[in-house]
């Protein structure tokens, strides 16, 4: 067996790790909005604060981070976080998940719409990060979903 194959062997999945500026807010909206669950978590002070996450969504993952203000490892960024850092998750059913998630109070920037051949549902997170639904569809490209047209 080659070194090549021991490590494609050995790499079992790829997390994103989004620094936030508010675990509160974030938590909110990956839970109660998305649909995620928590599945890990760091509480290192006695004040009983997340600092750190594991988030599931069926077979997908994300990790989130609060942000440091102060101290040694702390950092501000000049915009905000997410700003153009995007993850597409891959679906059976993107449409589903658009009506799951917005039946919650989350908005949408952009209605569905369909491009490279995959139902694609775009939505942004309180820090700026872009997450995309997409599920494989016949429909034409540019085609966009309007609840009533489905």
């Amino acid at each position: 067996m080659t070194v090549e194959t021991k490590t494609q062997a050995n790499v079992k999945q790829a997390v994103p790790f989004f620094g936030v500026s508010n675990m509160e807010a974030s938590l909110r909206f990956y839970i109660n909005g998305l649909g995620f669950k928590l599945t890990k978590k760091w509480i290192p002070d006695g004040d009983g604060k997340i600092r750190w996450c594991w988030l599931e969504i069926g077979e997908a993952a994300l990790m989130l981070q609060e942000l440091r203000k102060e101290g040694h490892d702390s950092w501000k960024p000049s915009g905000k976080p997410g700003e153009g850092v995007s993850v597409c998750f891959q679906c059976e059913d993107a449409l589903a998940i658009h009506r799951e998630i917005t039946a919650r109070g989350i908005k949408v920037g952009r209605n569905p719409f369909v491009g490279n051949a995959l139902w694609v549902v775009p939505f942004s997170d309180p820090d700026g990060y872009r997450l995309e639904f997409a599920s494989p569809t016949d429909v034409p490209e540019e085609t966009e979903y309007t609840p009533e047209a489905m």
